[in-house]
């Protein structure tokens, strides 16, 4: 059996994905995730990254027909968003000035 994604997992995924966690969030199987991928047909783009297949987790939930949230920099309030649009747990911290070590 192959259980799939809720939304709220599908929204909390990174911003790319292996082949058979795509796969999972259609209900589909390993073996047949790697088919689909290589004759063209899987449900949504996959990138071919050297072996590997990838997805963008963008391309995925908008297949699924979930809202991708597009929007960048601070909320409405000022404050920092997360990587999936959320408010931060910290209040007013911003880092300025950072350099590489050498």
């Amino acid at each position: 059996m192959n259980p799939g994604l809720t939304p709220a997992e599908l929204r909390s995924l990174p911003v790319t994905v292996d082949l058979v966690t795509a796969g999972r969030a259609f209900g589909i199987g390993r073996t047949t995730a790697y088919q689909l991928a290589r004759t063209g047909q899987f449900p949504c783009r996959v990138l071919r990254i050297g072996r590997s297949y990838r997805v963008r987790t963008a391309d995925l939930l908008t297949a699924l027909g979930l809202a991708v949230d597009t929007s960048f920099g601070p909320s409405p309030d000022g404050q920092p968003r997360t990587a999936t649009g959320g408010m931060s747990g910290r209040q007013g911290k911003h880092v300025q000035g950072l350099r590489m070590p050498r």
